[in-house]
């Protein structure tokens, strides 16, 4: 499919830049969600060629198209769109953010008790049943008491 080379670079930018694309499976939408110059079509088809030369990994999930940067990808895409070395799509950056969300957990230093099961709290959910009653079906009903 002939690509025009402002479509091909607006592509190649998008998927350098975010170092992932997704696409849904319609051939029809007149524009891709994420790259507003070019089509659908476009997108699939220009990431499917990636696919072929291995520059690109796909995954197919609930009618969408998931593609990954691999490193090849990342060196050929540097060479075409005449990137520095020191640029790096955001799937390759460190966060900034801290790993645990804010507001979550106990604060520093301080710590749960540790639970105790001695019967606790899970008494309350055990019904008493006299005995010789019948202990139910399923697992761990044992063998009936002895007559």
């Amino acid at each position: 499919m002939l690509i025009s080379k402002e479509h091909r670079v607006a592509i190649l930018t998008h998927l350098f830049k975010e170092g992932v694309i997704v696409a849904k499976k319609d051939f029809n939408l007149p524009k891709h969600p994420e790259v507003e110059e070019a089509s659908n079509l476009e997108v699939i088809k220009l990431m499917t060629s990636l696919v072929s030369r291995d520059l690109v990994s796909e995954r197919f999930s609930w009618k969408h198209f998931y593609w990954f940067l691999n490193d090849a990808g990342i060196e050929y895409l540097r060479e075409y769109l005449h990137l520095p070395e020191d640029m790096v799509p955001n799937t390759l950056k460190k966060s900034t953010r801290p790993t645990a969300p804010p507001g979550r957990g106990p604060p520093e230093g301080e710590r749960r008790p540790p639970r105790s099961f001695e019967g606790g709290d899970r008494q309350g959910y055990r019904s008493e049943r006299p005995e010789g009653a019948p202990r139910g079906f399923g697992r761990g009903g044992g063998r009936p008491a002895p007559a």
